[in-house]
């Protein structure tokens, strides 16, 4: 029985050493050379650091050498925490004022735009100026049991700050073995990869080559804009899984690309993150129809995902694709207003959790994990955790799973879960651009935008250039609507229902 995620890793470099385990544009590296690398790395921490079950934190762009990384936490008995190098200053800051890492892992070409956001004392660890090492013994590993944490993803923060969710080790078996019983995965997989590094999408991807020896071809993440040259690395590298957000995919299908492309060794395709229009997803499986196309779900809490659904029947253009049925070992309970068990067709409630993939909490958050980590109303016999999504869903005549919203201000918008008060928290109160503001989410065009108030009309150039001092790209709004004074409701808040039924019933 393995009892961390560094046993399986250990068993694929016995197995296969000398097989590529990363590609990187022109470079590669096998499954014996990132061992070594990772272990060197591995010893340096535990000399250095001597620390266990420590966040350290990981600047680096998405490469080989981030890889490394990560596995290297992992071997000194720490847990990695990857930060994002496109990420405002500010941002990054934040992140680590609140997690406090032990270290940081970075290298030379970023060394010093990390600097700013570190706090005195916080020791900054230069991979490029690190001694090669023939020689380490690295004994942490042996010392971590399942439920130490694994790692740390970042997520958006209703109070301007990311929450990070802590995974542990068990989480992640739960979810490799039942992905493993679920689907026919080989051996010899060979990964697309195209999600940041910040992303538990990338994560899973990891445990793939540690557990079933799969190669990872890291796709550069500014190939976004240019998906044909994607479909050109996934037909040359012979390509066999994928795991995407679904917005680059509805990119593909609405460009016509896939028809130009051989692709038929890509046998798996998963997706998820977000809603995929299914009029796009049709565009896929009729082109791809040898391949096996899934949609997942589920939120960073509860370790990528507890509901899968394998498109095995017709679906209509204008038909929800749906999001499934749990997973093995994940219960899913559907609780009304009154937090009562929903089991009637086609009637909405919140979506919860219980299981082993339940995250550990968010990282030195005691109030933001309690509440949403809550004790199972339906259960007063025994202290049992479920998770609280906030996402509203049904069971439709099929007794598939279908996702109908969010019940708060929390959307995922290209592949990243944002929180909608984050972004009006940065505007409002950090940096002080209008008076007021509401920011509302149009789910048909997937635009982010932003009503406020406001003496004279600010361009969406200015704001754009301002908001991306502070927060990511893809949290900055899409469309600007000012106005004189906000619609309030009853109460004297913001109208937001108003707002939102205003941009998502226009369409």
């Amino acid at each position: 029985m393995k009892i961390n995620l560094i046993e399986f890793f250990e068993e694929t470099i016995s197995k296969w050493p000398y097989k590529i385990a990363v590609i990187e544009g022109e470079k590669s590296i096998t499954f014996g050379e990132l061992a070594k690398k990772a272990k060197s790395l591995a010893a340096f921490i535990e000399e250095k650091e001597n620390s266990r079950n420590r966040p350290i934190a990981i600047y680096l762009q998405k490469s080989i050498e981030a890889v490394v990384s990560d596995l290297a936490v992992t071997y000194s008995g720490n847990v990695y925490m990857n930060l994002d190098v496109k990420t405002p200053e500010s941002r990054i800051k934040n992140i680590i004022n609140l997690i406090q890492p032990q270290a940081v892992i970075t290298d030379s070409k970023h060394i010093d735009a990390l600097k700013p956001s570190c706090f005195e004392g916080l020791d900054i660890i230069n991979i490029d100026e690190l001694p090669d090492r023939s020689t380490f013994d690295i004994k942490a590993f042996s010392t971590i049991i399942d439920t130490d944490p694994y790692c740390i993803i970042n997520t958006s923060g209703s109070t301007g700050t990311p929450k990070g969710v802590v995974l542990n080790h068990r989480s992640f078996f739960d979810f490799i073995y039942r992905s493993y019983e679920s689907f026919d995965f080989s051996d010899d997989e060979t990964i697309g990869s195209l999600s940041p590094i910040v992303f538990d999408i990338y994560v899973y991807e990891l445990c793939m080559m540690m557990s079933k020896g799969s190669t990872i071809i890291l796709i550069p993440e500014h190939l976004s804009a240019f998906p044909a040259a994607i479909l050109k690395i996934l037909s040359e590298q012979k390509v066999s899984f994928i795991f995407w957000v679904p917005t680059i995919m509805v990119n593909i299908a609405n460009m016509n690309l896939l028809p130009q492309f051989d692709l038929a060794s890509l046998k798996t395709v998963w997706f998820a993150g977000e809603v995929f229009s299914t009029k796009q997803f049709n565009v896929w499986r009729k082109c791809l129809p040898n391949a096996m196309f899934a949609n997942l779900y589920g939120p960073i809490e509860i370790t990528l995902d507890c509901v899968f659904y394998i498109i095995k029947r017709e679906l209509r253009d204008e038909e929800p694709i749906p999001i499934g049925y749990p997973y093995k070992n994940t219960d899913i309970l559907i609780l009304d207003d009154k937090d009562d068990l929903i089991t009637e067709v086609d009637k909405e409630g919140e979506l919860c959790v219980r299981g082993t993939s339940l995250a550990m909490g968010y990282y030195n958050n005691p109030e933001k994990t309690n509440a949403a980590f809550v004790q199972n109303p339906l259960n007063h016999s025994y202290p049992e955790t479920i998770y609280r999504t906030g996402d509203i869903v049904c069971q439709n005549s099929y007794g598939e799973i279908v996702f109908k919203g969010r019940k708060d201000n929390i959307i995922k918008h290209s592949g990243y879960r944002t929180d909608l008060g984050e972004i009006e928290h940065i505007v409002i109160n950090s940096l002080k651009l209008v008076k007021n503001g509401c920011i509302v989410y149009n789910f048909s065009q997937k635009e982010i935008t932003l009503f406020y108030e406001s003496d004279e009309e600010i361009s969406p150039a200015e704001f754009r250039k301002r908001i991306g001092t502070e927060l990511p790209k893809y949290m900055i709004p899409t469309v600007y609507h000012r106005l004189d004074e906000l619609k309030r409701n009853t109460n004297g808040k913001i109208d937001r229902l108003y707002y939102k039924k205003m941009v998502n019933e226009q369409n």
